[in-house]
């Protein structure tokens, strides 16, 4: 079955920069990005820091100049591109990205034309946004999850931006091996736990949407096949003419890891342990430990689930029942 295709338009008044990675991370999930499109005055200074991005990703730049004061020009402009992509038939969806809830009318429109309406914002987006999408995202959420899981792995990063890379320096090729494992990873875990077998072509076509420039070839392979069958955390399975890949049952023992856990909280005695170093210290101790192949978006949450642990922002603490003493 062909992609659905979707629209991302962007409100550059109501949206930082620093989220567009995620934006299009989260939309490989939905289908192919075929319209980008972000709106703004590229004449003022408060646009500066979209500017490298729109070079990078690729994302054309709506020009709307602020022609009355008070009046947010922005938000009538990606109204009407909405309206007229809407009327050409092209897309099967929208991701509309902005925290003003002046769009609650346009996602209701698109919606009653029968589009998938998909929102992104931050948290303060009003609660009739959020209900007139088909599904809303909150970005800083996905900033934050992604973050925790980059400190978790803060050494291991650091070794791959030193000898992972096939060719170039780190601005010229940042694609690891490791990257496109734990992409893959991803798109199974999420397929298992919505009841679906992950395809091949399936986890091809992904790869390509959340890294455009994925190339086999790249790595040393003739075959995403050949690629995956020489990780040591997926297996591939043939059905008759279909090609699917599974994880392969490798997960450490819940009991070891919750053990060794508790005996790394205990020795820090009644002082705390930051949870980045705790981290660490668990992925340098059990390497092949996925957090997200126990059903945890991060590692706090995963902490959370063991007993006598109690977690106050970054630090986390060891607290003993009345059967410890």
């Amino acid at each position: 079955m062909d992609d659905l295709r979707y629209a991302v338009l962007i409100d550059s008044d109501n949206i930082s920069a620093k989220y567009i990675r995620y934006i299009l991370d989260e939309m490989t999930k939905y289908g192919a990005v075929t319209y980008k499109r972000i709106y703004g005055d590229w004449t003022s200074s408060q646009t500066s820091r979209w500017k490298k991005e729109l070079l990078e990703n690729s994302i054309s730049p709506i020009q709307q100049f602020s022609n009355t004061t008070g009046k947010n020009a922005t938000d009538s402009a990606l109204i009407i591109d909405a309206m007229d992509i809407l009327y050409t038939g092209n897309v099967d969806g929208f991701c509309i990205v902005s925290s003003d809830g002046d769009f609650t009318r346009l996602a209701g429109r698109l919606r009653e034309s029968g589009m998938d309406v998909i929102g992104m914002g931050e948290t303060k987006t009003p609660r009739s946004f959020r209900a007139a999408c088909t599904v809303f995202t909150n970005l800083e959420l996905l900033a934050a999850q992604e973050d925790e899981n980059r400190k978790e792995k803060a050494p291991e990063n650091n070794r791959r931006k030193k000898s992972d890379k096939t060719h170039g320096t780190a601005e010229e090729f940042t694609l690891s091996k490791q990257d496109v494992e734990e992409s893959i990873a991803e798109i199974i875990t999420g397929n298992e736990n919505n009841g679906k077998d992950t395809g091949l072509g399936e986890i091809g076509s992904r790869l390509v949407k959340k890294y455009s420039d994925f190339d086999v070839r790249t790595f040393g392979y003739s075959t995403l096949s050949k690629f995956i069958e020489e990780m040591d955390r997926f297996e591939t399975v043939k059905d008759h003419h279909n090609v699917f890949v599974r994880m392969k049952d490798s997960r450490l023992a819940r009991e070891q890891l919750e053990e060794y856990v508790l005996t790394l909280i205990r020795g820090a005695g009644k002082s705390s342990m930051d949870l980045g170093f705790t981290g660490q210290k668990v992925h340098n101790a059990f390497p092949d430990f996925n957090v997200k192949e126990y059903g945890y978006a991060t590692f706090s949450k995963f902490l959370q689930s063991i007993g006598h642990l109690r977690i106050e922002g970054n630090n986390i603490f060891y607290e003993e029942t009345a059967e410890d003493a």
